[in-house]
């Protein structure tokens, strides 16, 4: 394993040079396909970065929910079951908050930007106070 640079570093530096360099010289059907690719390569940064975490955070919440150990595929895979037979819904305690989380997380990788995501957030953030 190599040290630096990291894989999230080297895929947003190649991001950012196709971005930045590349696609403001490109235009039309190609300018599209470019952006598609840096979009690809963007969630794919954020994936390195971000997922390790908000998975290992999920398998504690579904396990915690759950009552059991497993996998994260398995344990999702328990819970989808529960869930369309009836034997969980919206009222099991930690059930709304464990989905909600996870849907947050997810969409931190997939739509950083997409507009009720970035509310959801900004108005879950601690306001920043400063005091004279």
């Amino acid at each position: 394993m190599q040290d630096e640079p990291r894989l999230d570093e080297l895929i947003t530096a190649v991001a950012g040079f196709l971005r930045d360099q590349i696609a403001p010289q490109i235009s039309g059907h190609a300018a599209f396909k470019l952006r598609v690719g840096i979009n690809a390569l963007d969630l794919v940064a954020r994936q390195l970065t971000l997922a390790g975490d908000s998975d290992a955070q999920e398998l504690v919440r579904l396990q915690s929910l759950l009552g059991r150990d497993g996998s994260l595929s398995e344990l999702n895979s328990v819970l989808s079951s529960l869930i369309a037979s009836g034997a969980v819904d919206l009222s099991t305690p930690g059930l709304k908050d464990h989905l909600w989380r996870t849907t947050l997380a997810k969409l931190a990788v997939d739509q950083p930007t997409y507009a009720s995501y970035r509310r959801e957030v900004d108005s879950s953030a601690p306001a920043n106070s400063s005091s004279s």
